[in-house]
């Protein structure tokens, strides 16, 4: 499976109604095309450490944040691709690189002598060991997974939207393998629209999401799960001790 291995583009985010969805997709199919993939299931396994310091820091804000994880786009068996990701954003900007790699040969990521020459001498795989060794006990903590539907333009490759449903997580049995099983992270959320571009949206874009009153919204996935369901605050810990 050949795959694009590096990206860079602005990642805005919009939370959508259940009953305005149908309607606001009848209308934007008048100028974009669903993918050859149709809805499908993306499952992302994400790095941390013990105290979960990537997310913290990227939870403030920073001009500069990272992220670290496994994709894959269904149960993998030993020899089904997934891919290792190094996400960067530098002041609103998301720079991302990734490495394919057979599912098998991930897991033997701990043992160089393992991967072949061309991962091992990539300047991701370099970066991703790099960010591996600067922070301890970096390891698989949270599995998020969703169903997801991809619209393109045809006249513009540097516009995409995506459609995220059912948002899900665990934090117990994290092989992949195990499937994409998990708890709702935000039930009352309806479906989150994502729009990755370069430079401006489309003036029909814009016209869209006035139609539809449809405003830029915060929320990232892993950061819903680790401030709902990870992260304890110091009352309730004191209520529970009490």
């Amino acid at each position: 499976m050949k795959s694009k291995k590096e990206f860079k583009r602005k990642e805005h985010k919009y939370l959508i109604p259940e009953d305005l969805y149908e309607t606001f997709m009848s209308d934007l199919q008048h100028y974009m095309s669903v993918d050859k993939y149709g809805l499908h299931t993306i499952m992302s396994l994400y790095y941390d450490t013990d105290d979960f310091q990537l997310i913290k820091h990227s939870m403030e804000k920073p001009d500069y944040k990272e992220k670290l994880r496994v994709r894959c786009y269904q149960t993998p068996n030993d020899s089904f691709p997934v891919f290792l990701e190094l996400k960067k954003k530098i002041r609103g900007t998301v720079y991302k690189s990734r490495i394919e790699l057979p599912y098998k040969d991930y897991l033997n990521l701990e043992s160089p002598d393992e991967l072949s020459k061309e991962i091992t001498t990539s300047q991701t795989y370099k970066e991703i060991n790099w960010v591996r060794k600067r922070y301890k006990n970096l390891k698989p903590r949270v599995l998020i997974s969703y169903d997801r539907l991809s619209l393109f333009e045809p006249n513009d490759p540097n516009f995409r939207v995506t459609f995220d449903h059912n948002i899900r997580f665990r934090t117990h049995d994290l092989s992949l393998k195990n499937g994409s099983y998990g708890k709702i992270i935000a039930p009352e959320i309806g479906v989150l629209m994502e729009v990755k571009v370069l430079g401006a949206y489309p003036l029909w874009f814009v016209d869209l999401l006035n139609k539809y009153g449809l405003r830029k919204a915060s929320f990232s996935k892993y950061s819903q799960t680790y401030t709902r369901y990870i992260h304890k605050p110091v009352a309730e810990v004191m209520t529970h001790v009490s």
